[in-house]
């Protein structure tokens, strides 16, 4: 009897399901702390998220699944391919669980859970002390983690965090290929500035945008990506995000009613995520193997919607009408190579989340190093705002002007992930290998996303990308659907035929 038509294999899939189940139900929580919570719940809510992480570690390390475990593999490899997938992940995230003890899920899940609420205070009054002793009692929880999870993983502790969102990558893999790029940025980004400014200066739409306007706008295009809102949800947050269950995926962005851009493609690029939840395979759903396939996967799937087709000339050209449509005004603000010029133009900013995508990498590779430093223990938290500040200098030439601009502009550290910038540099690389390899095998692509429609691409990605799951690795999803694992090459030769050809 093979492992996968194992009796023990059966309770592992019924037990896993189980803790999908209340994982699912933290999700929920999580989109609702963030959508829908009265601020006056922030202390409840890091309680009862705290309880179902306990829950789920209890479930996942209890001795049962050990047993259940060794039986399954016991009975031989199974000839189906997604049963000895399963059976693999289920193995390392037993593995994980077992190497954390439970009263630190749930002091993890705590702390995480009040340092964001803190956080959000912190970042409205752009004071960093404000949030620092919290931020500490996180960093203080993810060092310890980390350093009992490396061990049991055979890795180093910042690799160890780094699995949790990437299998496969480690910091040894991603600090060469960030290197490589800085080096590229040095060269590429004056000569980008030096075209730009001979060019004719873009001309900005008019406001203001009411914000009911740009929702209803928002959810037409998510639509027309091939988001179904029968499985779906669009509300507010302060920072955009993409959660929930791939049968009811919850999707957030901000307003700005003098700038519409920054909500439609914040809506474009969770919906990019959102798609591929939505793509897993329904008969894998709540096991391991049936799960996306980690966060550099995930980047890459909001990025080539966002990025690669929706900043597309072909698709600008129907964005533009549907824009003129919605908000009014002349024309020619809404003609392709205005709005080409207006949402491609490069330049030096200080948040990441309103980067463009040649020097979005140069924020990601400042948090990479600096969360390394926080881990490993050489850089203190009440410093990090003077070492971020030094390290923009260092790869930008700039420096923001207040902490909300700085080292307070992103959730993610202040919500416990250590270990996930690299994903999202990771993701746009490989984005721009699954678009150039989705451009060879549908040649009608670019004529498709000029009448807005992205189904030649979904199509094209729900085959290769998201009905694989977790079946494959990130660079073994990548040889598959491209022929190649992750080829940073790629990513720059499309960034200089859209900006520098």
């Amino acid at each position: 009897m093979s492992a996968g038509r194992h009796p023990a294999y059966e309770r592992l899939t019924r037990r896993f399901a189980r803790i999908a189940t209340v994982n699912e139900t933290a999700s929920m929580l999580g989109w609702d702390s963030a959508a829908m919570m009265p601020s006056g719940g922030a202390a409840a809510r890091a309680d009862q998220l705290a309880v179902l992480a306990g829950l789920a570690h209890g479930l996942l390390a209890e001795p049962g699944t050990a047993d259940d475990l060794a039986e399954a593999e016991a009975a031989g490899a199974d000839p189906d391919p997604w049963r000895a997938a399963n059976l693999h992940l289920m193995r390392h995230a037993h593995t994980r669980a077992t190497a954390l003890p439970a009263e630190l899920v749930e002091a993890q899940a705590r702390a995480n859970a009040g340092c964001e609420i803190v956080w959000r205070e912190a970042r409205r009054r752009a004071e960093f002390a404000l949030v620092a002793p919290a931020l500490g009692e996180v960093v203080r929880l993810v060092r310890e983690a980390a350093a009992a999870l490396g061990p049991a993983l055979g890795l180093s502790p910042y690799d160890a965090l780094m699995d949790g969102y990437q299998r496969g990558i480690g910091a040894a893999d991603v600090a060469p290929v960030f290197a490589e790029y800085e080096r590229f940025l040095r060269t590429a980004l004056p000569r980008v500035e030096a075209r730009q400014q001979a060019q004719p200066a873009p001309r900005r739409p008019e406001g203001p945008f009411p914000a009911a306007v740009q929702e209803a706008l928002c959810r037409r295009l998510a639509e027309a990506a091939g988001l179904d809102f029968a499985h779906a949800r669009l509300d507010r947050s302060a920072h955009p995000f993409c959660g929930g269950t791939p049968t009811d995926v919850r999707i957030t962005t901000r307003y700005d009613e003098a700038d519409f851009a920054q909500a439609i493609f914040g809506v474009l690029h969770e919906t990019g995520h959102a798609l591929y939840e939505r793509g897993l395979p329904e008969a894998h759903a709540r096991q391991p193997v049936g799960e996306a396939a980690g966060m550099a996967a995930h980047e890459s799937q909001s990025l080539i919607v966002e990025m690669q087709a929706c900043r597309s000339d072909a698709y600008l050209a129907w964005l533009g009408g549907q824009l003129r449509d919605a908000f009014g005004g002349a024309p020619e603000i809404y003609a392709t190579g205005n709005l080409g010029r207006l949402w491609r133009h490069v330049s030096r900013g200080f948040v990441r989340v309103e980067a463009d995508e040649m020097t979005y990498p140069a924020h990601v590779i400042l948090r990479f190093g600096l969360e390394q430093a926080m881990v490993g223990g050489t850089l203190a938290v009440a410093d990090l705002p003077a070492a971020w500040n030094e390290g923009m200098r260092g790869l930008l030439d700039i420096a923001p002007p207040d902490d909300a601009r700085g080292c307070l502009q992103d959730i993610h550290w202040y919500d416990g992930g250590f270990g996930y910038f690299p994903s999202y540099t990771l993701g746009a690389m490989a984005a721009a290998q699954l678009m150039a390899a989705a451009r060879r095998d549908e040649p009608g692509l670019d004529a498709a996303l000029a009448e807005g429609d992205l189904s030649p691409l979904t199509g094209w990605l729900r085959a290769r990308v998201h009905g694989m799951a977790s079946l494959l690795g990130f660079n073994d999803l990548l040889r598959a659907a491209t022929g190649k694992p992750l080829d940073p090459r790629d990513f720059e030769a499309h960034l200089t035929a859209r900006y520098l050809a």
